[in-house]
């Protein structure tokens, strides 16, 4: 070999030896695509299996508390154009459920699309199912001209949107046997006395369990029966529950935010209920 293809052998084998540096270029390139497979494996998670939820009002007192963070079931019901972010996807009805129920059961704390408000989301239970007729008499919820059996617990003095209020306690037995609790102020309400409601096919009729602070199918101008493809999904578990902190750590002044912080993950600790984490919602 000569000494000229001596050198140039050496200098191939040194080339070959030599990593291969990435620029920067592709260092970008590996991060972004990481980040949209994320994101892509997070909107299938939320558009067909769970959907996180707040509980933003006490309308389902006792069963779910102001502060309550649950899953939603996506597929319990199959699927609508409510059931995708922003509702991307626009189609009419529902797939892979089948009338005149859809899967739905009598007592199923659902969340679905405020049919008479534009991207209000609300979470209610289901008390009337398509055909049903629903009244309440004096307090008493009636489904089909037969009173629903209420057997009282005790009373309860609960803080509820800035008030203080003395409830009644019941277990209320649906005709299909689901028993769950709800709160009676009185039998006096405004809603303690209606006319028979008829659900129409296709249609779901719909109650808090904090039945004297509930707005819900009882009122319909407000919301009225809901339709089955605006359902969302089936309430699931609770994953995280807290009391808030409310106006404890509000602060004026310098560096007002910096202390509001502080404050908040000092107290924290203290409001968050760990006795109703993993909670299955309609088991309560």
């Amino acid at each position: 070999m000569t000494e000229e293809n001596k050198k140039m052998t050496e200098a191939a084998a040194q080339n070959q030896a030599q990593p291969v540096k990435k620029s920067n270029n592709d260092d970008l390139y590996e991060l972004v695509k990481a980040m949209l497979v994320a994101a892509a494996i997070a909107l299938v998670i939320r558009s067909f299996l769970f959907e996180p939820f707040n509980i933003p009002s006490g309308s389902l007192l006792p069963t779910l508390q102001i502060g309550d963070y649950l899953f939603v079931e996506k597929y319990a019901y199959g699927y609508s154009k409510y059931s995708f972010p922003m509702d991307f996807i626009n189609f009419d009805g529902r797939f892979f459920a089948e009338a005149p129920t859809y899967n739905v059961n009598r007592g199923d704390i659902v969340v679905f699309r405020q049919p008479k408000k534009v991207g209000i989301d609300y979470i209610k239970r289901v008390i009337g199912l398509p055909g049903d007729r629903i009244q309440v008499i004096k307090g008493i919820l009636n489904i089909n001209g037969k009173p629903v059996m209420r057997d009282f617990r005790d009373m309860e003095t609960i803080t509820d949107d800035g008030r203080t209020v003395m409830y009644s306690r019941y277990v209320e037995t649906l005709p299909n046997g689901v028993q769950h609790f709800i709160y009676q102020i009185s039998d006096n309400g405004r809603y303690d006395n209606t006319p028979v409601y008829t659900v129409p096919a296709g249609h779901f009729f719909m109650m808090g369990d904090n039945r004297d602070s509930s707005l819900d199918s009882r009122d319909m101008e407000e919301l009225g029966f809901v339709p089955a493809e605006n359902l969302i999904g089936r309430a699931w578990f609770i994953f995280f529950s807290t009391e808030g902190t409310d106006d404890k750590c509000s602060r004026d002044g310098d560096f007002a935010a910096v202390r509001s912080l502080g404050c908040r993950l000092v107290e924290w600790p203290q409001v968050v209920r760990y006795n109703r984490f993993l909670k299955n919602v309609n088991k309560i």
